[in-house]
C-alpha cells in the first residue's frame, strides 16, 4: 500500500527532473574543475546525452539507478505499487538506452554511461573521467559497452 495519495504521489512524480539532477551536476563539475568544456543536452543522433564533446564524437550519459534499472541497489528496487506498470516503463528505459548506444556507435560516437550511484565517489568518477576523455580505457570505448 502506498503511503501517499493518488494526488500526493502524481505531485511528487512530476516534480522529478529528468535534467540538472544533483548527479549530473556532480559529473559537470568535476569535468568542468579539470577544464573541460562541453555542450548540454544536444541532439545527437536522435539521442539527448547530458554531456557532449561534439569535436571528440565523446558523449557521457548520466543514469539514475532506479530509472535505468543499475543493477546497484537502488536500481533494484522494485515498486509495490502499480508494479507492472513501472515493470513495464523501466525495461523500456533499458531498451531505449540500448537503441540510442547501438545506434551512436554506429556514427562513430564514444558513449560513457555514468550511474548516479558512482557520483558517490568523486574521486574514482573524477578519474573515470578522465580516463574516458583521453581515451586511455577501452572498456568505456566505444558506444555500446
Amino acid at each position: 500500500m502506498d503511503v501517499h495519495t493518488r494526488s500526493q504521489r502524481r505531485r511528487n512524480m512530476a516534480a522529478i527532473k529528468h535534467k540538472n539532477t544533483k548527479p549530473e551536476l556532480v559529473v559537470r563539475r568535476l569535468l568542468h574543475r579539470q577544464g573541460y568544456r562541453y555542450r548540454l543536452h544536444v541532439n545527437v543522433c536522435g539521442a539527448r546525452p547530458d554531456v557532449v564533446f561534439r569535436r571528440r564524437r565523446q558523449i557521457i550519459f548520466v543514469h539514475g539507478c532506479f530509472w535505468h534499472m543499475h543493477e546497484c541497489r537502488y536500481g533494484r528496487v522494485q515498486p509495490k505499487t502499480n508494479g507492472a506498470f513501472w515493470k513495464k516503463k523501466r525495461e523500456a528505459n533499458v531498451k531505449r538506452d540500448d537503441r540510442q548506444l547501438a545506434r551512436l556507435a554506429a556514427e562513430g560516437w564514444h558513449a560513457l554511461v555514468v550511474w548516479e550511484c558512482e557520483t558517490r565517489d568523486a574521486a574514482k568518477l573524477q578519474e573515470r573521467l578522465v580516463r574516458f576523455l583521453e581515451n586511455d580505457d577501452p572498456k568505456d570505448q566505444p558506444a555500446g559497452t
